[in-house]
């Protein structure tokens, strides 16, 4: 069998679907409900580092990694070795009943890595993304005895109901409210998209004020428990936080005594060239209270984390926090080896390399095609901002959606994502080849040319 992982994009079939992915995909749309969106024509038959191979035989390069799951990569061995040899011992064994070992070393892990304030810190698990946002929320009102949190315009925090309430875009939570109380939302400094008229030495001031709003009109400081952060928007359009607005968060949760969380579902395990994006934050002394991590976290196998220091942790009542399936041995396997590679590997230098050359590519596109009005992001997790044309900004959603099935067509696997749906996320596995970065990057420019 072909080693995969060092292939380049190559379609075989006329079209994609090919017949068999056809087949499977006529019966998905009979089984699965038609609310789990999916707008790609792909079955994959197996995976290796960046690469997919799909039951026609049809190679693709994935730019979406399981929407920043893969950082690692599909099907890497030393991973596949490490869930068999915990399999072989025991599956499952639920934390509130028994202890397991790979439990403690993975909180271990994480509270030496993790750049939360504190020198002590406690760790434990979840499933999802979503479920670590519920529970750094459960927390924060626990320590604090507060009621109420801010999130911010652009945010995706899950599906829950608390986390459907958290997140701003309510296309994903169309038809599904009441929404619980105590969520009240600030705007988040999208620069680009800044309102008119305000400089930008002045854009981080007005977006402080968009707090202070809120205690004015929504909730007073006294009672907010949390100040919920994503250091780098993901389904917001891969806006990045500046560092001198996180600072300024930081200081009005010191002086009001309001708990900072980074949610790092999505931006943690190297994916913007540090261990975790909020490690820029504690570079510039404005580190979080709490931590969220999940996605790559396990390589694939359903996990999720929150750390924050030990006073934090340690005033929830016992027996409030835990589940079923929390920190399942398999998945504590498979994430001691994530993070064992990383750090051996150096995926951050990786991260940084894969940065330089794709914002490269891309500005020299920003250049030459009209339509691409932004380029931002932080490491490998990069947006390209498309728009009707740069001087208006107008948002061009329609031209993203061609671009995307075209892509698709000559083998590449790229997403949307953005308030608007008009931005091009690159979340691209770090095993990436050059070979194949290189050739991802002809592909996207190439499908924007034709679609324009």
């Amino acid at each position: 069998m072909t080693m995969l992982k060092n292939e380049l994009p190559r379609i075989v079939t006329k079209q994609i679907p090919g017949p068999k992915a056809a087949k499977w995909i006529a019966r998905r749309g009979e089984a699965v409900p038609s609310a789990i969106k999916c707008v790609y024509p792909i079955v994959i038959a197996r995976g290796e580092g960046a690469m997919l191979e799909d039951v026609d035989g049809n190679y693709f390069l994935d730019w979406v990694g399981g929407v920043g799951v893969l950082n690692i990569g599909y099907s890497r061995p030393e991973l596949i070795e490490a869930v068999k040899k915990q399999s072989e011992r025991y599956f499952h064994g639920m934390f509130n009943i028994v202890t397991h070992e790979g439990y403690v070393a993975l909180a271990e892990k994480l509270n030496a890595i993790a750049p939360v304030k504190g020198t002590k810190r406690k760790t434990y698990f979840a499933n999802s993304g979503a479920e670590a946002d519920e529970n750094a929320v459960k927390i924060a009102k626990a320590f604090t005895k507060r009621p109420n949190i801010i999130v911010f315009s652009g945010a995706f925090h899950g599906r829950t109901m608390l986390t459907m309430a958290m997140t701003s875009k309510k296309a994903y939570a169309y038809g599904m409210g009441p929404f619980p109380d105590g969520v009240y939302r600030a705007e988040f400094p999208y620069l680009y998209r800044k309102l008119e008229g305000i400089p930008e030495t002045e854009a981080i001031s007005y977006y402080i004020k968009s707090i202070e709003q809120v205690f004015e009109q929504a909730s007073p400081a006294e009672f907010v428990a949390a100040i919920v952060v994503e250091p780098l928007q993901g389904e917001g359009g891969f806006v990045p936080a500046p560092i001198e607005w996180v600072k300024a968060v930081r200081k009005i949760c010191d002086k009001y005594g309001i708990l900072l969380v980074a949610d790092e579902v999505q931006s943690g395990f190297c994916r913007t060239g540090r261990m975790f994006a909020s490690d820029y934050w504690k570079d510039a002394d404005a580190q979080p209270d709490i931590v969220t991590t999940a996605k790559s976290i396990a390589g694939g196998i359903p996990l999720s984390a929150i750390t924050a220091r030990e006073e934090i942790m340690e005033a929830v009542p016992c027996g409030v926090i835990g589940g079923t399936f929390c920190g399942n041995p398999l998945a504590c396997a498979s994430a001691l080896q994530v993070i064992e590679i990383m750090e051996k590997e150096n995926f951050e230098a990786r991260a940084v390399e894969i940065e330089k050359k794709v914002m490269k590519r891309y500005q020299k596109m920003q250049k030459k095609l009209p339509v691409i009005g932004d380029v931002r992001g932080i490491g490998a997790m990069i947006g390209l901002e498309i728009v009707k044309d740069q001087e208006s900004k107008q948002p061009n959603p329609t031209l993203v959606s061609e671009v995307v099935q075209e892509c698709i067509q000559n083998g590449l696997i790229i997403e949307n994502a953005g308030i608007y749906g008009n931005v091009i996320r690159f979340l691209a596995p770090l095993v990436i080849t050059d070979e194949q970065l290189e050739a991802g990057l002809d592909i996207l420019e190439a499908a924007i040319r034709r679609c324009m």
